[in-house]
């Protein structure tokens, strides 16, 4: 399997460590990754022809400002070269033809930030606000583009699915 990060620069210690417990947790399972790094946009042409190449099973995207910028480009990459990907960000999966997606509905951040905005407006201290997580995560699925892949989706996990694009 395929990790594709979006940029160098985007790779705080908090997120290689997350990235760390991925490929750990991962090979417990079986599974073999390897990261790719995108540095700009047309990378993306490079890292998908290689994984087809390479015969890779799937790929999986971590939001990153590169890769939320070029999600439908990566989608229709990933079309083509005959590649599953797997990411957090639901809409992806809705207009780009991405495989699945399994995270928190954006909306949520949005109304949870407009509130701390709201709170610090009003004189609350930053420091003082409590860090919050997300308590509802969706799965979406897209049946057409497994269909295209080849894919059969079996029923238990469309059963868990918010939403199935058919």
């Amino acid at each position: 399997m395929a990790y594709l990060r979006g940029e160098a620069t985007y790779t705080s210690a908090e997120t290689l460590k997350i990235e760390d417990e991925i490929l750990q947790s991962t090979s417990r399972l079986g599974f073999t990754w390897q990261i790719f790094e995108a540095a700009v946009a047309s990378d993306y042409d490079e890292i998908f022809a290689r994984l087809a190449a390479e015969h890779f099973d799937a790929a999986y995207l971590p939001g990153s400002p590169l890769s939320i910028r070029n999600g439908t480009r990566i989608g229709q990459l990933a079309l083509r070269h005959r590649i599953p990907t797997v990411s957090g960000i639901l809409s992806w999966v809705k207009d780009s033809g991405h495989l699945l997606a399994y995270g928190q509905d954006a909306s949520w951040n949005q109304v949870r930030a407009l509130g701390y905005v709201d709170k610090v407006l009003r004189g609350a201290k930053p420091s003082d606000l409590p860090v919050e997580q997300p308590t509802n995560l969706d799965l979406v699925i897209n049946v057409k583009t497994a269909k295209v892949l080849g894919l059969t989706v079996p029923s238990s996990l469309l059963a868990r699915a918010v939403e199935v694009i058919e």
